[in-house]
């Protein structure tokens, strides 16, 4: 799960906030509001109008009311009216919301959360747009250590309905600070970057477009000769996987938090259902039927952690669009079939209570895999967010054993 590490479909973290009612006064709420009479000739008839009038009024208050009551109440602190703007965004187009993002954006890297009250100095941050070999643009953005030399490279895939612009800042100024250059984007359709949003017309493009952003960054000739790491999370761990298996020796090694190689059982519908949806798939592609539970206190241990998703507004929460789901479906098997093809050192990190991707598929792969440089760290009674939604001290340690793994890699590749 969603950086708010986002669950894959039929996992996403709740519905989307209630849509306040438009409008921001009592005319304009969306109720026909009578003129008033003048109070000439006051006729039994005209009392009768005018109590009509009053109830109209009324209702019309009441609606103002539920208007404000839509506005979603977690977000403690937020004006309301950028609270109400944000609720009745639609974002299913990159514009909006890149607009919701800017919007919020110091808003939500001030909440209080140990990702984000960690301060560390000396780090230079960058985004931009970049209209690839598809024609869509892309959003990227880098964190650097200005204060001394780049150890290596960290590229990072985000969960499913995430983006690279919430929690993972303060994973990506955390690994910054000790001398990785790390570096992100926002797949087509999430987060910043072009597209329907959550709309996976084909995950092997979206694998492609991965490979093209990162291909640049490493071939930058102040990169060269520097090691590079995958670095997945959820969904991003079948995106990293998918990377080497079409790039089997481009990659000095991954690291793979909570991987999804397979949804764990509870989560997929059962088979004839499946079998139902991919057909429909067919036809309505970006349909939004696919039945899903609400997950999210499955994936997050700590409930005030939980709660600050809230505040990551451009995540995808809505139901999985037909094509998405199938094409996750149809990817976890894949990787699931090609285990053994895995070949380049990783470390995997997994929650053992996490039911949002199952761990005994992690412990598989670690058995599996044909690489002899490999790790498998399980973290006891952790859920699937365990770079976000732990306690402060688990957080921590996931961080310290991911950098202590960098570090052992880079070393190995110095000497």
């Amino acid at each position: 799960m969603s950086s708010s590490a986002s669950p894959p479909p039929s996992t996403a973290f709740r519905s989307p906030p209630p849509r306040a009612a438009r409008g921001d006064s009592l005319t304009r709420g969306g109720f026909p509001c009578r003129q008033k009479h003048n109070n000439k000739n006051k006729t039994e008839g005209e009392g009768e109008e005018g109590r009509e009038e009053k109830g109209i009024n009324g209702r019309v208050a009441a609606a103002a009311s539920v208007a404000l009551s839509a506005v979603p109440m977690g977000w403690e602190g937020v004006d309301e009216r950028l609270a109400r703007m944000v609720a009745e965004a639609n974002l299913d187009q990159a514009p909006e919301r890149r607009r919701v993002r800017d919007a919020f954006r110091d808003i939500q890297l001030g909440i209080d959360h140990c990702l984000f009250k960690a301060q560390y100095s000396g780090i230079k941050m960058e985004e931009s747009y970049e209209v690839n070999s598809r024609g869509l643009e892309i959003f990227t953005k880098s964190w650097l250590p200005e204060n001394c030399k780049i150890k290596g490279l960290v590229c990072f895939c985000h969960g499913y309905g995430d983006t690279c612009t919430f929690f993972f800042e303060g994973i990506s100024k955390k690994l910054a600070s000790v001398g990785y250059g790390v570096f992100a984007m926002d797949y087509p359709g999430f987060g910043l970057s072009e597209g329907l949003h959550g709309y996976i017309p084909s995950f092997d493009s979206l694998v492609d477009d991965v490979i093209e952003c990162f291909s640049k960054i490493k071939e930058n000739p102040d990169y060269q000769g520097l090691p590079s790491f995958l670095f997945g999370q959820s969904m991003g761990g079948a995106v990293a996987l998918k990377v080497h298996f079409k790039q089997p020796h481009s990659w000095d090694g991954a690291i793979l938090v909570a991987p999804m190689c397979k949804m764990a059982d509870d989560v997929v519908p059962p088979w004839p259902v499946q079998q139902i949806l991919i057909c429909i798939a067919k036809i309505l592609p970006r349909e939004k039927l696919v039945p899903q539970k609400d997950l999210a206190e499955m994936a997050f241990k700590d409930i005030k952690k939980r709660e600050q998703c809230l505040y990551n507004v451009i995540a995808y929460k809505d139901k999985p669009r037909l094509r998405t789901a199938v094409e996750m479906l149809r990817t976890t098997q894949e990787i699931e079939r090609r285990l053994e093809e895995i070949s380049l050192p990783l470390i995997i990190l997994h929650g053992e209570a996490d039911i949002v991707t199952d761990p005994s598929v992690s412990k598989a792969l670690y058995e599996k895999t044909s690489s002899l440089d490999k790790k498998l760290r399980l973290y006891k009674d952790a859920y699937h967010s365990i770079l976000e939604g732990e306690s402060d001290e688990m957080i921590f340690k996931v961080l310290d054993d991911i950098i202590s793994w960098l570090e052992e890699h880079c070393c190995r590749r110095a000497n």
